[in-house]
């Protein structure tokens, strides 16, 4: 199915429609509800008494999540309905936002959390065949899974939940990626003829656009741990069904590039915190946004380039998609020059995006070669004084 045609699709197929909308109706409605019951059962983020580093300055309800996770529960439950892989899908996706619940009221160890998430994927999972039994690689061919297409789906699942909840640390941020990531696996899922997972793709976006008026900086509420976690386990969960369940190699690298962003940001985090000899899940400033912010961006600005960072991850990954280089297993040079042409733009705008933010840095330059464009080596010096004075005092 063309782009086009995908397209036409989307907007005439009801369940995708209606779904969209109904999502982004209820939580505008539900979400002033949620503001309204935070500080009455204890669920007031405080940055002065948080379990860690946040960049407002004052008390925000927390559980913005579960109007989100309300707005994707009813619609799916109206236009998908309650059977098959969808009802594993929709009774974990409830489950993990209680889960998040508890932990925006009461505090939950990290470790509790991925045990807890992964307990319950294993009710989409073992319980409802939200599987994928292999992978297409370019080179390598068709990858089986054997016996272990459980625990790997298992691990995708809690993966990218604890991906969105760790970049959930901005105004907008989550949301506004969820948004793009969701729209992108709406418009893949009904190019392979899945129907039902575009719908649910298409609620989870409706459910992020409808939040984002609240949470767009200065924020009057965040999603927390209860719709975070959700909504990273939804969306794993529409992957699964709508894209990686197909056989085409795609089929692996669009959902990577889908959520490049929230990948690159937590690996950076991570090696960071080891080369500090830190916890990997512990807690810091190295986030991307959080070096934005260091260099000078607001709060929207930061977000509005992370975004469109994230967009054009997506928008490349749709090209890959529609514009494939090997339609029918046979190389066309048109299409391999329109793909390379995009990679390249990506790649381009990738490594400014990581310039800016000082990952690459001048002495990194000077040992790929490119001496020439290395212009920060005082800079180079103040960053680590700037890296080891936030990391100290927290092992």
């Amino acid at each position: 199915m063309s782009f086009l045609d995908s397209l036409d699709t989307l907007v005439h197929e009801g369940a995708v429609v209606w779904g969209f909308l109904a999502a982004v109706l209820l939580t505008v409605c539900l979400a002033p509800v949620t503001a309204w019951l935070a500080p009455r059962i204890g669920a007031v983020d405080d940055p002065g008494h948080s379990d860690r580093p946040r960049v407002h300055a004052r008390p925000l309800p927390r559980i913005g999540g579960l109007a989100i996770v309300t707005a994707i529960l009813v619609p799916a439950l109206i236009w998908i309905g309650f059977e098959g892989p969808y009802r594993g899908i929709l009774m974990g996706t409830a489950l993990v936002s209680l889960l998040g619940l508890v932990d925006d009221v009461h505090g939950l160890k990290p470790s509790v959390k991925a045990v807890g998430v992964g307990l319950i994927a294993l009710i989409p999972v073992l319980g409802y065949g939200v599987t994928f039994e292999s992978v297409s690689l370019p080179v390598f061919g068709n990858i089986d899974f054997g016996g272990f297409e459980a625990p790997v789906t298992i691990f995708w699942i809690v993966f990218l939940a604890n991906l969105v909840n760790l970049i959930d640390g901005m105004d907008a941020l989550a949301a506004g990626i969820v948004s793009i990531s969701a729209a992108s696996f709406a418009i893949l899922a009904v190019s392979f003829g899945r129907i039902d997972a575009a719908a649910l793709a298409a609620i989870v976006c409706g459910s992020t656009l409808g939040f984002l008026p609240y949470n767009w900086h200065p924020a009057r509420i965040i999603m927390g741990d209860c719709g975070a976690l959700a909504l990273g386990f939804v969306l794993a969960c529409v992957a699964v069904q709508g894209v990686l369940k197909t056989a085409a190699s795609i089929a692996l690298v669009a959902p990577l590039l889908l959520i490049a962003v929230p990948i690159l940001d937590t690996s950076f985090v991570v090696l960071k915190r080891l080369k500090y000899r830190r916890p990997p899940w512990g807690a810091d400033q190295n986030h991307f946004y959080h070096r934005f912010m260091r260099i000078g961006f607001s709060q929207r600005r930061t977000a509005a380039y992370l975004h469109v960072w994230a967009a054009m991850l997506a928008a490349w990954a749709l090209l890959v998609r529609f514009v494939p280089p090997r339609p029918l297993g046979e190389w066309n040079l048109r299409n391999s020059l329109i793909v390379a042409a995009g990679a390249l733009v990506v790649f381009l705008a990738s490594v400014w995006m990581v310039y800016t933010l000082e990952i690459l840095k001048a002495r990194h330059l000077r040992v790929l070669g490119l001496g020439r464009f290395a212009t920060r080596e005082e800079q180079d010096e103040e960053e680590e004084a700037i890296e080891r004075a936030l990391t100290a005092g927290r092992r």
